[in-house]
């Protein structure tokens, strides 16, 4: 093999092509798998979703080599979605780990031989101690498969590396079943968004899916009576660095809000002896306390305002949020 090449970029587009359909004609074979019902496939994974949404304790996922690095993914889709989980060396079981599975755990090993010597020592303590073991596998006549309470068989299909048969189709449809499993036991429970927030409180995913409430400056809010004057509705709005001031009632609804904007259109009127109610929009723009961050920031944007009550089912406030609270929390 040379040190370097160059190569041509029809000829790469024409390999990447190539994989792609490779891998595609797998997936269709794994469809076409599940897409008769009573199928043995669609049975094993009702059983599969059955045996893990239901776990007392964890589910237990193993596999050694391509296999383990689909199963370290798999066992993290699993946690983020509601499912506890966790990745289990199957060498380091060996030497110790397989203290971390318990009789109330479910095993689901990977291989795509099902011959893997390094899950011998799992499936062996599994069958000991009567813990469910889900097998993945694309040998439905292998160690793995015959050990297994319950056989997820993969097709086998064509490798995308055909010279080598480096694991390239096998592992992308191990992934897509093990993705199937996760969302199958997702919808089963009735998982939300809030619970998903639960388990994704940072970067860009939790960012979109934070609550008003989460955001919200709930003490201290720029708020005033009807009877207020505007000289005082000024002094809020400057004391509190909001650039407003809600106007609320006897019975705390919010029926009106003063921006600098409003006071800027009365410039020119003598404002000394006037109301605040003189100068206040009416009903103005709110959010529910359950709405999405993400969508409060969609009405300031649409709107061109820059900050919103966020109001409970009797128009009350809870609290304000103003834009630069979405920006600085990564909402988009």
């Amino acid at each position: 093999m040379s040190a370097s090449f160059l190569p041509q970029e029809d000829a790469v587009r024409s390999v990447a092509i190539e994989v792609f359909e490779t891998e595609m004609a797998g997936m269709r074979d794994l469809v076409t798998s599940l897409s008769e019902p009573g199928a043995p496939l669609s049975k094993a994974m009702r059983e599969s979703v059955n045996l893990c949404g239901n776990v007392r304790g964890r589910v237990i996922v193993t596999g050694m080599g391509k296999s383990g690095h689909v199963a370290r993914k798999i066992a993290a889709t699993l946690a983020s979605t509601g499912t506890k989980a966790s990745y289990v060396h199957p060498a380091e079981a060996s030497h110790g780990d397989l203290g971390m599975i318990s009789s109330d755990d479910v095993v689901l090993a990977l291989s795509n031989s099902g011959e893997t010597a390094e899950l011998g020592d799992i499936l062996g303590y599994a069958g000991r101690f009567g813990i469910p073991l889900i097998a993945m596998t694309a040998n439905a006549e292998s160690t793995l498969a015959r050990a297994g309470d319950v056989q997820l068989i993969i097709p086998r299909s064509a490798e995308a590396c055909l010279v080598t048969q480096a694991p390239t189709t096998s592992t992308t449809l191990m992934m897509a079943l093990g993705d199937a499993l996760a969302v199958a036991i997702l919808r089963a429970r009735g998982f939300t968004a809030d619970d998903f927030h639960t388990f994704h409180p940072g970067g860009k995913l939790g960012a979109s899916l934070k609550r008003v409430t989460d955001l919200m400056h709930h003490t201290d809010m720029p708020l005033c009576g009807p009877e207020a004057s505007v000289e005082d509705a000024v002094s809020i709005i400057t004391t509190s660095g909001f650039g407003c001031v809600g106007v609320v009632e006897e019975d705390g609804r919010l029926t009106g809000m003063v921006t600098d904007g409003d006071l800027r259109r009365h410039f020119n009127e003598p404002l000394d002896e006037k109301s605040v109610t003189s100068v206040m929009t009416e009903n103005p723009r709110t959010v529910p306390h359950d709405a999405l961050a993400a969508e409060a920031l969609s009405m300031m944007s649409s709107h061109r305002i820059t900050a919103l009550f966020i109001v409970d089912d009797a128009g009350k406030p809870l609290g304000l949020l103003h834009v630069h609270d979405c920006l600085d929390s990564g909402v988009i």
